[in-house]
């Protein structure tokens, strides 16, 4: 069973790999969704863990339909992913309508290889995920990032269950989305995948003794300057032990 562990920050990372993470998907903005990390952060994660590191390659929140722009931004972020021998990149591209947009994923899987590609939650956004299933599969992608076409994973458990039968074996399909201590084993056992994605995130209270009280906040989440978001290794470890249970 891989357990993989979003992060958005280099103390997050490292907590991650400490609790047993066998992987981490590397991300900024956490309230998008995530989008692609600075290369400095990139650089440094690369450099401080022994894991292998997944790096989102999304140039904004919001939709999967990009500017042509927008495109060659993700080209150069899987450039210079790949020039640092990084072993994975996450990304997905919609057509308008709503479909796995095959020519230009197509461009940035060739550009990627040899690294592996998983196809993000972009695919739960798709109208007909059987075909976009399939869609992934002829381009080559590694693996779907999915809440089974639900808000979470554990409400998507029905359509996940159907993606692991289609895809036999042609691609790993891992569920993610809020996936906890309280519900991974359902889903593991339900949906028989052999990878699970999730944040096993908390709040620290920052360093920072001097806090300005006429200041409540720098931006949309304002009021949070002095709570950081991190990983609790100890919830990845029990992660591990239940998701091994329902593996066994």
């Amino acid at each position: 069973m891989i357990l993989e562990v979003v992060v958005y920050t280099i103390d997050a990372a490292i907590k991650a790999q400490d609790g047993g993470a066998d992987r981490i998907e590397l991300c900024d903005n956490p309230g998008e969704g995530g989008t692609t990390p600075s290369a400095g952060v990139i650089q440094q994660v690369k450099t401080l863990l022994n894991i292998p590191v997944f790096v989102m390659i999304r140039p904004r929140g919001g939709d999967f339909c990009y500017s042509d722009h927008e495109f060659e931004s993700m080209k150069h972020d899987i450039s210079f992913c790949k020039s640092l021998n990084i072993p994975g990149v996450v990304f997905g591209i919609l057509t308008s309508d709503g479909e796995i947009d095959k020519v230009r994923c197509a461009e940035l899987i060739k550009l990627a290889r040899p690294m592996q590609v998983t196809c993000h939650r972009a695919f739960d956004m798709t109208k007909d995920p059987r075909q976009s299933l399939e869609d992934c599969i002829a381009l080559g992608f590694n693996r779907i990032l999915t809440s089974g076409h639900q808000l979470k994973a554990e409400m998507g458990i029905a359509r996940i269950t159907q993606l692991v039968e289609q895809s036999e074996g042609r691609i790993n399909i891992m569920p993610g989305s809020g996936i906890n201590e309280q519900n991974v084993i359902k889903i593991i056992s339900t949906t028989k995948v052999k990878e699970v994605h999730f944040g096993a995130m908390i709040h620290v209270p920052s360093d920072m003794q001097y806090q300005n009280s006429n200041i409540t906040g720098m931006g949309s989440t304002g009021g949070s300057e002095f709570l950081l978001r991190t990983v609790d290794p100890n919830i990845v470890s029990s992660m591990r032990q239940l998701a091994e249970r329902a593996d066994s």
